[in-house]
């Protein structure tokens, strides 16, 4: 709240400047606008900083205007041609194609430039505690959003900056990982009335922490190159918990080198490594594999490799098997190669990267003297770069009984393709541990072409609610049901 007090105050303050020129209106709009992402003065803060080079879109008003207006996914940038219009969004195009002016707080009135300032120290000051939601706020976007009948999706919490993978702790406390926020929060429902009222930075300053699991007591967060453990992490995430490393010799390439973590069913570690390219051959290399370890980080072995990208792991609640998510490569096309639902059933399997792209298809670069029969088929073919991330088991009553021990995994979207496609929540319904069908369950993430959010991870609280995280809003969401 003081953070948009102080926005609006500098905004406010940059209004009275220069007399209504097409710059100056566009200042006065991206005070109130865009100022929280990328700083007052444009020197960056949760985006990226907007002086110098342009990387992204060439510095002209048309094309800076388009880039505003559509937003791109692949950046976490928001469309806003719903929320400014043709006109707002050319004098904000204008003012940062513009030569930066003096600081607005130099020209200010002192009445104004004091109101900032006020509003400064009270940003500070709510900084200094952990997040609380505030009133109640209206998420209009969520009207278009598609469920089956009898289900409700709502916010959970709006104050979860880039995030990722989800973990619940038995007390009920969701922890979530984030990307380029490089934090873990604890998302915390004192009220047990479906809101997050409480919003705690467990650890800052962490190298893409997005995996999070929680076991016995600890939680277990897996940066780039680390694995790190939080002990007694029930009693301690308020207080800034130090940390141990359990294991800290991953690969440090960022190419695909997050990596998710999770507590399999026989108490064991999980961890892959992701391929450091679009597609190459590391099979002699730690990369494009998947492992586990005990919690203390030995007994580490291989569980299965030739798998290019996995951003999701669960186990089946009958039949314990380990399935996930791997994500195919680029440059096939818009049509190939598929995401995949992986199942292993066993250890030791090869699941066909990167000499078969989506199961079916021989690489053209990798595929010489290789056969796809070779390789472990793949449970089901989600569709041409859908981004197919966190997935988890409904083992809750609260669903209705035909979506028990049915799977249920994020689409984040594809950020390359000439027509998008993902972003949804499918539900994958299985029959005698095959695939029988591939629905969508969440659907509303992309509105008329223009992206509102990204689903990362699935997860259930103990009253067998949904969450489901999204990195492009710093959203988690929650979905219930109620008879009708």
């Amino acid at each position: 709240l003081a953070m948009k007090i102080l926005i609006a105050a500098l905004a406010c303050l940059l209004t009275g400047l220069a007399g209504g020129a097409n710059a100056a209106d566009g200042a006065a709009l991206f005070a109130q606008h865009c100022a929280a992402c990328h700083g007052v003065n444009r020197e960056g803060a949760t985006g990226p900083k907007l002086l110098g080079a342009w990387d992204k879109v060439k510095p002209t008003v048309a094309s800076v205007s388009a880039f505003i207006a559509e937003g791109n996914p692949l950046a976490n940038m928001p469309s806003w041609k719903e929320t400014l219009s043709a006109s707002e969004i050319t004098s904000v195009a204008s003012f940062l194609l513009a030569p930066r002016a003096a600081a607005p707080a130099v020209l200010a009135p002192a009445p104004v430039a004091a109101a900032a300032a006020a509003a400064a120290a009270a940003a500070a000051a709510a900084a200094a505690a952990p997040a609380a939601s505030s009133a109640p706020r209206n998420y209009p976007e969520l009207a278009n959003f598609k469920l089956p009948v009898g289900f409700s999706i709502a916010v959970y919490s709006d104050q979860v900056e880039a995030a990722r993978s989800l973990a619940v702790a038995p007390s009920g406390v969701v922890f979530v990982g984030s990307l380029k926020a490089g934090k873990v929060y604890a998302l915390v429902s004192s009220k047990n009335d479906g809101v997050a009222d409480k919003v705690v930075t467990v650890a800052s300053g962490l190298n893409h922490p997005i995996g999070v699991t929680y076991l016995n007591g600890t939680l277990y967060v897996a940066e780039i190159s680390r694995v790190l453990r939080f002990d007694n992490i029930d009693t301690t995430y308020e207080h800034s918990p130090a940390y141990k490393v359990v294991k800290g010799d991953f690969p440090t390439e960022t190419w695909h080198g997050e990596k998710v973590i999770k507590a399999g069913p026989d108490g064991k570690l999980y961890v892959p490594t992701g391929a450091p390219c679009n597609v190459c051959n590391k099979e002699d290399a730690l990369y494009s594999k998947i492992y586990r370890m005990d919690p203390d980080g030995s007994h580490f072995e291989e569980v299965a490799r030739g798998v290019r990208n996995t951003v999701g792991i669960a186990w089946h609640p009958v039949t314990k098997q380990m399935w996930f998510t791997d994500n195919g490569r680029d440059e096939m096309g818009d049509n190939l190669p598929s995401d995949k639902l992986n199942l292993a059933p066993t250890t030791g399997l090869h699941f066909g990267f990167p000499y078969c792209a989506g199961g079916v298809v021989p690489d053209p670069a990798f595929a010489a003297g290789r056969r796809c029969s070779e390789f472990v088929a793949p449970m089901a073919k989600l569709g041409p770069h859908v981004a197919a991330l966190g997935l988890a088991f409904n083992t809750g009553s609260h669903f209705p009984a035909q979506y028990r021990n049915q799977l249920f995994i994020a689409e984040h979207g594809s950020w390359n393709r000439s027509q998008k496609i993902g972003y949804r929540v499918a539900l994958i319904t299985l029959a005698d541990n095959q695939v029988a069908s591939d629905t969508v369950f969440i659907d509303g993430f992309l509105q008329n072409g223009v992206v509102v959010g990204r689903p990362v991870d699935v997860a259930f609280l103990a009253d067998g609610s949904m969450l489901v995280s999204d990195d492009f809003k710093g959203r988690v969401y929650r979905i219930t049901y109620a008879a009708k």
